[in-house]
């Protein structure tokens, strides 16, 4: 038996790269795969998981390629492309089948849309929270009614730019607690960020962290701006979000697939699976059980 603190954890050999993955429930139960962003790790996800298993589901969240202990990915590839070929990787060597449901968060939510966008039928369900398909944050600049909007986030994505200067890994020391804070006002991160420096700690961690960033404004920017999500999707996005903001989520809500479904989660900021579990987990297992 597993608890939030005390999962199982696991080593995978997925795409030549051993993965490091925290595990919670009945390895034979259906597959929840659960996937982390920026400044995050796998342990993002410990109120989740345990959640999940006691309702039958095997919640499964891998440490992406380049946070330890996963491996720093051999050709120095971390765009969202090779994100989301790990998580259909995972999927398989997981023992995953129709039923299994992905979840992603931050970086996580991005290549949740974008496996949506290419196998759209690997998984029953899916669910993202705080960041919306990539074509909602460029859509305000195509609208004068909307450019306020705009300019907004572009400001509050100051960050994004200030990762692709080549001495920011000397910075994450103060970085990551500033944007924790501003990310989710209020929010008390001592756990996760210590978790982070964690997984960070190793030789080309903290840069192989920034390559996110940096492989989408040099070489990848162009598969963001093809993706085009295909699956129905659950889309989260807490009020008081200091990372992106919730009013982009909701101008692209109908525009999301199909059955899709758009909720703003009432205060709480980024990092919405954390402050407030007792409302985005209910919200989640109705979601993916709907069909099962």
């Amino acid at each position: 038996m597993t608890n939030d603190l005390n999962p199982e954890t696991l080593s995978l050999k997925v795409r030549g790269m051993n993965f490091g993955a925290l595990a919670w429930g009945d390895p034979d139960a259906p597959l929840a795969l659960m996937v982390h962003g920026y400044p995050d790790t796998a342990w993002t996800w410990r109120h989740l998981g345990p959640f999940l298993a006691e309702r039958g589901w095997r919640a499964v969240a891998p440490f992406t390629r380049g946070y330890g202990p996963t491996d720093l990915a051999p050709d120095d590839r971390y765009a969202v492309s090779d994100q989301a070929g790990d998580l259909l990787a995972l999927h398989e060597v997981l023992g995953g089948d129709s039923d299994a449901v992905l979840i992603g968060h931050d970086w996580g939510a991005v290549a949740t849309w974008q496996v949506t966008s290419v196998e759209p039928e690997r998984f029953s369900s899916y669910v993202a929270m705080s960041v919306p398909p990539p074509e909602a944050i460029v859509a305000p600049l195509t609208s004068p009614g909307t450019l306020p909007v705009a300019l907004r986030q572009l400001r509050m994505s100051w960050y994004f730019l200030f990762n692709q200067l080549p001495e920011t890994e000397r910075t994450l020391g103060w970085l990551i607690p500033k944007l924790w804070r501003d990310w989710s006002p209020g929010y008390v991160a001592d756990e996760d960020l210590a978790r982070v420096f964690e997984s960070l700690s190793g030789p080309g961690r903290r840069r192989a962290a920034l390559r996110y960033y940096r492989n989408t404004l040099t070489r990848h920017i162009g598969e963001l701006a093809a993706m085009r999500p295909a699956a129905p999707a659950l889309y989260l996005h807490g009020e008081n979000d200091g990372c992106a903001q919730v009013e982009i989520g909701r101008m692209h809500a109908d525009r999301l697939p199909e059955g899709s479904r758009f909720e703003a989660v009432t205060g709480v900021g980024h990092f919405l699976h954390l402050e407030d579990p007792d409302t985005v987990n209910p919200l989640i297992a109705k979601w993916i059980e709907a069909e099962r």
